[in-house]
């Protein structure tokens, strides 16, 4: 794993060195804490930066025959010291995992560690890193800012105060500026009366709007989405097992939702009316606030039932889904567009075997005004490593236009994760420079190399039309070179 590391020839090298290493990072999707960020806080040790809340790794513990008390933590937690020596045990067996590599290259960038981890290496390296770690330039800010990173989008749900992102807003952390971003799943929710209630409970409370119909749910929803406007917010985001579309009427709709309000849950066509209409309702909003708007496809939650009883959401559970999400999603989109409400749109799917009808979809809807108006969106959760960036690097330079992408996210926990920005581009200078070499492409470094620097950043800082901090100077943010776009 030296400075080449995943580079194949020189001209990826050169495209990797001199045009993507140094270029800043837009984290337009981030599951970071921002309470960690208002409070600047410092790590204990490794196992509070690395296993505190990372199911990618809680899962390979469990494939090794780690117990809980050394994993997850829940009910009981083991101390942090011997959490760490599990996970020591379990990284030689994780080779092949991007696990191995993302471990690896986050001890070499963060804390100078070269020594690969293992149970022979793994206290000197715990001791290391704690002590690093209580450093101030190991605070979470400092993380950051010495990840390059320029813009992080959490993600939030329409009932959060905002409070921390509000301080932020106030403060001095001028080296990145940190956004909310929109999620309302847990308004669709309509198969769990009694937790959507709860929810809506909370909605009606920090909206100011009593929530008795359908037409009260919207305008409640529609105060917060403002509100998360007024604190920067550009950003909405849906995780949907798959598109709904089906059809439905006003009158349906609010029956269902009387219904729920009554403590009834919903099934069969009756859910998938409520979903359809709410989720298109939220998709319109997006469209008039002029956002961009995530729809996370496929994923297959909670399928260890006990487990998830114990334990809950985000706890390593969860799959690839199989749902059919082609024709619902043509339906959606195209309805959208026909009100002249279709915002732009990033779709991620985790079934890889969607990844060509997607980027074909995506290329149905563009409008000729807004360059990669609906993106195939990054290589997510159980794809994003170097088999599955791979794939859809293809799918979408082979169907869509690689040139106009707005690049990679951490959707990450845990603020030592931005390597993975990192591996994602050596990947696409892997892939560039083979082309080059293979005589493909032009062997022009300035085009080339702009093109890059636009997928790695200049890309989403058009597309997202976000404020920049400060420190991102005019050139920095115009990339004059060559074929490159902004």
């Amino acid at each position: 794993m030296d400075e080449n590391f995943l580079l194949p020839n020189r001209s990826a090298e050169r495209l990797f060195h001199e045009y993507a290493k140094e270029t800043p990072i837009f984290d337009y999707h981030s599951h970071l804490p921002v309470s960690q960020i208002e409070d600047d806080t410092n790590f204990g040790n490794l196992t509070q930066a690395w296993l505190y809340g990372d199911h990618y790794k809680w899962r390979a513990m469990r494939a090794c025959g780690v117990p809980e008390p050394l994993v997850s933590g829940i009910p009981e937690a083991a101390p942090d010291r011997e959490r760490f020596a599990a996970w020591a045990e379990v990284v030689p067996q994780t080779v092949g995992n991007p696990l191995y590599h993302w471990s690896h290259l986050e001890l070499r960038r963060y804390f100078g560690v070269n020594d690969p981890l293992s149970p022979a290496t793994a206290m000197k390296i715990y001791d290391h890193c704690a002590e690093k770690l209580k450093q101030p330039e190991f605070s979470a800010r400092s993380i950051i800012r010495r990840g390059n990173v320029a813009v992080i989008c959490t993600t939030d749900d329409p009932t959060d105060d905002l409070a921390s992102h509000a301080a932020l807003s106030r403060g001095d952390m001028d080296h990145c500026l940190v956004y909310p971003t929109w999620r309302p799943d847990k308004a669709l929710a309509g198969n769990d009366a009694a937790a959507l209630n709860a929810w809506l409970d909370k909605l009606a409370a920090v909206s100011g709007h009593d929530i008795s119909s359908y037409s009260d749910l919207l305008e409640a929803l529609e105060a917060r989405h403002r509100f998360f406007e007024s604190l920067g917010c550009r950003l909405s985001d849906y995780g949907i097992e798959r598109p709904y579309a089906a059809p439905y009427t006003d009158s349906s709709v609010a029956a269902s939702f009387g219904k729920l309000r009554s403590g009834k849950s919903l099934a069969g066509d009756e859910l998938e009316e409520y979903r359809s209409s709410l989720l298109r309702e939220l998709l319109k909003m997006d469209a008039r606030a002029d956002w961009t708007q995530q729809l996370h496809l496929g994923a297959k939650r909670g399928n260890n039932s006990a487990a998830f009883k114990l334990r809950g959401p985000d706890t390593g559970y969860d799959s690839i889904g199989q749902f059919p999400a082609g024709d619902a999603l043509v339906s959606l989109l195209d309805g959208l567009n026909s009100e002249d409400s279709l915002a732009r749109t990033i779709i991620y799917v985790l079934n890889p075997g969607d990844n060509d009808m997607i980027a074909s979809i995506a290329g149905s809807f563009m409008d000729g005004r807004t360059p990669g108006k609906i993106q195939f969106g990054a290589a997510w959760w159980f794809n994003d490593h170097k088999d599955g960036m791979n794939r859809q690097l293809s799918s979408l330079a082979s169907i869509g236009l690689l040139s106009r992408f707005v690049g990679m996210l951490t959707d990450s926990r845990s603020f030592l994760s931005y390597p993975r920005h990192e591996y994602f581009r050596r990947l696409l200078c892997a892939k560039f420079g083979a082309e080059m070499e293979a005589g493909e492409l032009p062997g022009d470094f300035e085009f080339i190399g702009g093109v890059v620097k636009n997928i790695c950043f200049g890309n989403a800082v058009k597309y997202f039309g976000m404020r920049l901090p400060q420190r991102i100077t005019l050139k920095e943010k115009n990339f004059r070179g060559k074929g490159e776009l902004i």
